[in-house]
């Protein structure tokens, strides 16, 4: 062999070693990323087997809740995957999707910047079978729209907090671009699989869109599970309609105290703005909540001054009317039981709803805000009754 020949040969062997060093460092990179599903991750959720054929992981409150956090949380790393430029060898998001059998269909994203704020996600049936898991587990749903909130990087955190902007504002996210694309994903797949096979997901930004997306669908009789992670409460809107709310309450008072006019009085209950209640089947959405959570804990403000009886109605789906009401706006309200004040960052976070120290008071809550928000749902405005036709 020539000495030419050898010192090539010396070379090929140095770039291979040199391949085979940055392939190692870029492995373990990724393992002790912080994002990394092992590292910051649920510590002891079992993936699906065959015993959920048996009895289910996913009929376990917590289990699901934890599952669909994690959904969430693939979405963040989608779009920081995509900023990073990852592949498919080294992205993190898939991580957070695998060991539940669920994978990637479709991502959701902004046309304004291009970045990934949603992604819709589907049962991975070969997955499943491979680990002999040969149907859905029962209460696993079928596919699922997941949205993320802000995220505070360069290439995305212009339009996050312009639709953070716009729901301060107005208390809706329904001009944004993003909510006509959530909207069209969850209609797709409640046509593909029906509603109750599906679910739509969110923290923070991404829950507020959820709970308005569900919203629209639940008008149109299309119940879809949702599970929202520190929605968003605080708006310009509410606070002044809660000013005009204490406004009116003080002048019922002034008008109380003052001597009455007969001449002048007016009956108003033929007003064309009164409402009245439509008897349909409720909508309970989600909420999980942390009262140290400036951007979320005005969902704790109750009508009723206070959470309804955990041991009366905390374990029921739905609420039931008392003494033939009609059907009223409500949630399944979980709150945060961690004593003391948290930080806001921790108590906003989205990993406290996969932490295995974490505590969780539930009620059926008719929360002022809630009211509110789906109080539509059940009402009609006078105007939009069906007036009977002449002659009838």
């Amino acid at each position: 062999m020539s000495k030419r020949g050898a010192e090539e040969m010396r070379n090929e062997m140095v770039a291979a070693e040199g391949e085979i060093k940055m392939e190692n460092f870029e492995k373990g990179v990724v393992e002790s990323h912080p994002y990394a599903f092992h590292v910051s991750g649920p510590r002891n959720v079992a993936s699906p087997n065959w015993r959920d054929l048996i009895n289910s992981s996913w009929k376990d409150a917590n289990y699901k809740r934890t599952v669909m956090a994690c959904f969430v949380q693939a979405v963040y790393l989608l779009e920081i995957d995509r900023q990073e430029n990852r592949t498919e060898e080294n992205a993190l998001a898939p991580k957070w999707l695998i060991p539940f059998k669920y994978k990637l269909v479709k991502t959701l994203n902004d046309e304004r910047d291009g970045s990934i704020f949603g992604a819709i996600l589907e049962w991975d049936r070969s997955a499943a079978l491979s680990d002999f898991v040969l149907i859905r587990p029962s209460g696993a749903p079928r596919a699922v729209v997941a949205l993320r909130g802000t995220l505070l990087k360069s290439q995305t955190m212009r339009r996050d907090i312009e639709d953070d902007l716009r729901f301060l504002a107005w208390e809706s996210l329904k001009g944004s671009v993003r909510f006509n694309a959530a909207l069209n994903a969850l209609k797709s797949i409640a046509t593909k699989y029906g509603s109750n096979n599906v679910c739509i997901v969110g923290h923070s930004l991404g829950a507020g869109f959820a709970l308005q997306v569900g919203k629209v669908l639940a008008k149109e009789g299309i119940h879809v599970e949702a599970h929202l992670f520190n929605p968003p409460s605080v708006s310009l809107a509410m606070s002044l309609r809660n000013i005009g709310e204490k406004a009116g309450v003080a002048w019922k008072r002034l008008k109380s105290m003052l001597p009455l006019n007969p001449d002048t009085q007016t009956s108003y209950e033929g007003n064309d703005t009164q409402s009245f209640q439509i008897g349909l089947k409720p909508w309970v959405p989600h909420l999980y909540i942390n009262n140290s959570d400036y951007i979320c804990c005005s969902y704790t403000d109750q009508e009723n001054n206070g959470l309804q009886d955990k041991h009366d109605e905390g374990d029921k789906e739905n609420a039931k009317p008392r003494n033939g009401q009609q059907v009223v706006a409500a949630a399944k309200l979980f709150l945060s039981s961690n004593k003391g004040k948290q930080k806001f960052l921790e108590a906003h976070g989205l990993e406290q709803w996969w932490s295995d120290n974490l505590e969780l008071q539930m009620a059926i809550s008719n929360s002022k805000l809630i009211s509110q928000q789906l109080k539509s749902l059940y009402t009609l405005p006078a105007s939009q009754l069906t007036q009977p036709k002449r002659g009838q």
